[in-house]
C-alpha cells in the first residue's frame, strides 16, 4: 500500500477514535481539548484553538489553546473575544481558509509577544445541519505546505461536529439538571403545605384547647402530646425534604387512608366515616398512593379550617379509575368565591390531578356543607 494510503487511513482511524470519545463519560473541557489536539496533530497544525460561544452568541466564552507555551499565553494577556477574523467567523459561520492571516481586510493584528502566524483554518462547531452555532475551531501554521487544503477542511469540520455535539449534550443535561431541581423544590414546598403544615395546624389547635383548660394535670397532657405532635412533624420535615414523599406506604393504602384520619380526628371534633371500594391495595400504584394520602389530609384539614361540620366522609373506591370523595356537612363554599380560587391547599389539590391526568372538582354537598371529588386513572 502506497506511504500516502497508509497515512489516509490512518487518519481516519484517528478521526473516528476521537468522534467517538463523545460518548466517553469525560468533562467537556477535557473533551474539548482532546479534539482541538487531535485536530492539530491530524493537519499538522503548529498551533489550534478551540472557541465556545456565549448563551446568547455574541462573543466567545471559552478559548482552549494548544502549541502556545504558558509562558507565551501569560505575555499575549487577555484571551481573545470574538474580533478580527475571528468574529467573523462567529457572524458568517463558514468554513474559512487564508493563506496569509495578517492580510485579511478584518485582521486586527496580533498583540505583542503573540507568535506568528500566518496559514489559517476556521470551522464552525455545529451539530449536523443545524444553524445552531456553538463555537469554531481555528488551525494555524501548517506544517509542511504554505496553506491548508481540502481534506484538511473535511477533518476538521468533523471533528467541529463532534465538539458541536458534546457541547450540546452537555448543555442539554445542565437543562435537565436545572428543571429537576426546580421540579424538587415545587415538589418540596407542595409536600411541605400538604404533609406537615396541616401537622403544624392541629398542634396549634390542640395548644388552644389547652388554654381552655383549667386542671394542671391535663394541660400537662395536652402540652405533652403537643410535643410529640412536634417532635413528629420534624421527623415528617426530613422524610420530605430528604425523601421526597417517596418511601413506601407500610400496611397499604387503606392503612395509610385510616391512618391519616386517625391523626386528623381531633382536629376534625369527629372521626371521619372512611369507606373502601375495589382492590385499593392490589391496583393503585405507589405514586398515586401517595398522592391519594397528600389529597385526603389536605381536604380533611380544609374542613377542620373551615367547614366548622360535625360529620366528615372519606369515600376511595378504585376500578378503571380511581375516585376518592371527602364530604363534609358544614357552612360549606363562600358563595361569592370561585372554587378555584380558594388557595394553595386545593391548587394542590388540582396539581396532583393534572400531573395524573385527572381531575379534581369542588362543589356544594347534598344536604349542606362540601364534596372534593379528585379522579384520576390507573
Amino acid at each position: 500500500m502506497p506511504y500516502k494510503r497508509v497515512q489516509d487511513v490512518a487518519k481516519i482511524r484517528r478521526l473516528m477514535d476521537a468522534v467517538l470519545m463523545i460518548e466517553a463519560d469525560i468533562e467537556l473541557p477535557v473533551l474539548l481539548r482532546h479534539i482541538l489536539e487531535e485536530a492539530c496533530s491530524l493537519v499538522d497544525a503548529r498551533y489550534g484553538a478551540l472557541g465556545v460561544l456565549n448563551e446568547e452568541r455574541s462573543a466567545l466564552d471559552q478559548f482552549l489553546t494548544v502549541g502556545i507555551t504558558e509562558e507565551e499565553e501569560r505575555a499575549i494577556g487577555a484571551r481573545p473575544t470574538g474580533r478580527g477574523v475571528l468574529g467573523l467567523l462567529i457572524t458568517d459561520p463558514e468554513p474559512l481558509r487564508l493563506d496569509d492571516l495578517g492580510s485579511h481586510p478584518q485582521s486586527y493584528g496580533f498583540p505583542a509577544g503573540h507568535p506568528p502566524m500566518k496559514s489559517f483554518l476556521g470551522v464552525p462547531i455545529r451539530v449536523r445541519s443545524s444553524a445552531e452555532i456553538y463555537g469554531n475551531l481555528y488551525l494555524t501554521e501548517k506544517q509542511g505546505a504554505s496553506a491548508f487544503n481540502d481534506q484538511d477542511e473535511a477533518l476538521v469540520e468533523a471533528l467541529a461536529l463532534a465538539a458541536g455535539i458534546a457541547i450540546e449534550n452537555t448543555r442539554l443535561h445542565d437543562q435537565v439538571r436545572l428543571l429537576s431541581v426546580l421540579d424538587d423544590r415545587e415538589r418540596i414546598g407542595r409536600d411541605l403545605h400538604d404533609r406537615v403544615v396541616q401537622r403544624l395546624f392541629a398542634v396549634g389547635l390542640g395548644l388552644q384547647a389547652a388554654q381552655r383548660l383549667s386542671e394542671p394535670d391535663l394541660v400537662r397532657e395536652r402540652l405533652g402530646r403537643s410535643i410529640d405532635d412536634v417532635d413528629a412533624t420534624i421527623a415528617e420535615i426530613r422524610t420530605t425534604i430528604f425523601e421526597l414523599g417517596a418511601s413506601a406506604l407500610p400496611g397499604g393504602l387503606r392503612q395509610g387512608v385510616l391512618a391519616v384520619a386517625n391523626e386528623l380526628a381531633p382536629s376534625l371534633g369527629a372521626r371521619p366515616e372512611v369507606s373502601f371500594s375495589g382492590a385499593v391495595d392490589n391496583t393503585v400504584p405507589q405514586n398515586v398512593a401517595d398522592h391519594v394520602l397528600a389529597v385526603v389530609r389536605e381536604s380533611l384539614t380544609n374542613a377542620a379550617k373551615h367547614s366548622h361540620g360535625r360529620r366528615f366522609v372519606v369515600a376511595l373506591s378504585v376500578g378503571d379509575e380511581l375516585e376518592l370523595v371527602v364530604i363534609d356537612d358544614g357552612v360549606g363554599l363562600d358563595p361569592s368565591v370561585s372554587p378555584v380560587g380558594h388557595g394553595l391547599g386545593l391548587a394542590n389539590l388540582r396539581s396532583r390531578a393534572e400531573k395524573l391526568q385527572g381531575t379534581m372538582s369542588v362543589e356544594p354537598a347534598e344536604g349542606g356543607g362540601t364534596k372534593v371529588t379528585w379522579c384520576v386513572p390507573l
